[in-house]
């Protein structure tokens, strides 16, 4: 016991929080993008090789003679003997892809409120318990029919869009204001989850056959759950091993901002004065054109540099990982200065969260604007989306963390409300490729696409920067919805008395 005593004295409670909110992050991108990998493996594609019309010359192949098209070389995974493979059309294999999304972000809208009313530590632990054993059940769906692991994507999808509201819900009353900057950082754990999900799934299927590359995740996915039960609770007063020195600097630091007790109040959110604030919208604005910028970067950019260039960037995995990499490494640097920012007092909050759009959208703005005027230098254009990519780790210090300051109590709300209206870029963006490059891949026709990015980057910055603020609103404050009942039997109870201690002196 005092073993235990001395191990949480060492270890901060709040670092234990912060760790496994991380690892929240990396498994459950395993558990979300493991399918984008996997169904090559299920849906082989036996053509050796595959074409690629470029404006340039074949770069890759460093020859001459190709002007109009660069001829890659695919190779096929090797799987053991007897795995079942399916021969799903292409609208099929989109089905399976897209189901888990649609799921996601129907439930991120209202994952905010469900973790204040039932505690986030609660949920998160359901959302994860789910997603892991649905993961588990997915080769035998696809087995079934496509149609059931289309549907067995979407209801893990459903329970996934709980988790991000509900851990920013934690944040509120975990964080103390100058490390609230590396708590956020934390929640870009999933970059790491997608580069391991890519590094692990090849060897797995190679060796044991695509279905152990849904067994591996789901099963690390029930592991992390029982770890997150005994580490993690969900505000410091009801944490049953914190020690009372670092409870009451907690408590200090946050202050009255949120509503902290053993019971847990159950509070409505002013869901009017939200919807009704230019803050909070400002907030969503700038959330938005982050979402854009990053479902952007994630799916245009790559085809850019494939279709435009002639450089098959998917085929290289180190390429492909580089951008996430970069913006979770630039997110800890980023929060990092936040943090010390905030701890020496040297600007307000409020300029803080303005200055830092300059980072986090307006610089990945500009250089997607340069992606479009490299001209045939692939090495060059990577870089460009690495940094874009990257110099969005701001986004902590931004868009991330910005309903914190708004309103605490009710950040997961907010901060559910504007992921589920942000995720909606990912729907949105392939269209406006789509519709840009429907008569070419050339440079004349990226070209838009990029500015039509850039622009939505740089607009919701300056948004922002007019409407924004980092100050507390003064709806953050609200009664609970017991206290208020309690309040009216106490007046009853005072005016009785009054009316009995009067009655003796007459």
């Amino acid at each position: 016991m005092k073993f235990h005593i001395k191990l949480f004295d060492i270890v901060p409670a709040r670092f234990n929080v912060a760790i496994m909110m991380f690892f929240a992050c990396w498994v459950n991108y395993m558990m979300r993008v493991n399918m984008s990998v996997n169904i090559i493996a299920m849906v082989p594609d036996h053509s050796a090789t595959t074409s690629v019309k470029s404006e340039c010359k074949a770069i890759v192949t460093n020859d001459s003679s190709l002007y109009n098209s660069t001829v890659v070389t695919k190779r096929e995974l090797r799987q053991p003997e007897g795995v079942v493979t399916f021969d799903w059309t292409a609208t099929e294999q989109a089905y399976v892809l897209s189901g888990y999304f649609w799921g996601y972000a129907i439930t991120s809208l209202v994952g905010g409120t469900a973790a204040e009313f039932w505690g986030p530590r609660k949920l998160v632990f359901i959302t994860m318990l789910a997603t892991a054993i649905l993961t588990i059940l997915c080769p035998q769906a696809a087995r079934l029919h496509y149609m059931v692991l289309v549907a067995v994507r979407f209801v893990s999808g459903l329970a996934a869009g709980f988790l991000f509201p509900s851990l920013h819900a934690l944040v509120a009353h975990w964080a103390p204001p100058a490390e609230k900057g590396k708590f956020v950082s934390a929640l870009l754990g999933g970059a790491i989850g997608t580069v391991v999900t890519w590094s692990l799934t090849g060897p797995l299927i190679e060796n044991f056959g695509w279905d152990y590359a849904f067994y591996v995740p789901g099963a690390i996915g029930v592991v992390w759950c029982l770890l997150w039960l005994y580490l993690v609770h969900d505000s410091p007063v009801l944490h049953p091993r914190i020690s009372e020195t670092e409870k009451k600097y907690i408590l200090d630091a946050i202050g009255d901002k949120v509503q902290q007790s053993s019971k847990e109040n159950k509070v409505v959110p002013p869901f009017k004065k939200i919807f009704t604030s230019f803050p909070f919208l400002a907030m969503v604005v700038l959330h938005y054109g982050s979402n854009w910028g990053l479902y952007f970067v994630m799916t245009a950019a790559p085809k850019f540099v494939s279709s435009a260039l002639g450089f098959n960037l998917t085929s290289t995995g180190t390429l492909s990982s580089l951008p996430y990499l970069a913006r979770m490494i630039f997110s800890l640097i980023f929060g990092a200065i936040g943090d010390r920012i905030v701890k020496q007092n040297v600007v307000s909050t409020t300029f803080m969260r303005k200055f830092f759009c300059l980072f986090s959208h307006v610089v990945p703005g500009l250089l997607l604007i340069a992606l479009g005027y490299t001209g045939c230098a692939p090495i060059l254009s990577v870089a460009l989306i690495t940094f874009s990519m990257g110099s969005n780790g701001a986004a902590t210090l931004t868009n991330l963390v910005n309903h914190q300051d708004l309103a605490p109590n009710f950040a997961g709300t907010m901060y559910g409300i504007a992921n589920g209206i942000g995720n909606t870029a990912g729907f949105v963006t392939p269209l406006v490729t789509a519709y840009f490059t429907k008569n070419g891949n050339g440079f004349a026709e990226w070209r838009p696409v990029f500015i039509t990015g850039a622009s939505l980057y740089i607009a919701s910055a300056g948004y922002f920067i007019l409407f924004g603020t980092g100050e507390t609103q003064s709806w953050n404050y609200v009664a609970p919805v017991e206290d208020e009942e309690d309040k009216r039997p106490q007046e009853n109870n005072t005016t009785d008395t009054t009316v009995t201690i009067s009655t003796p002196k007459t």
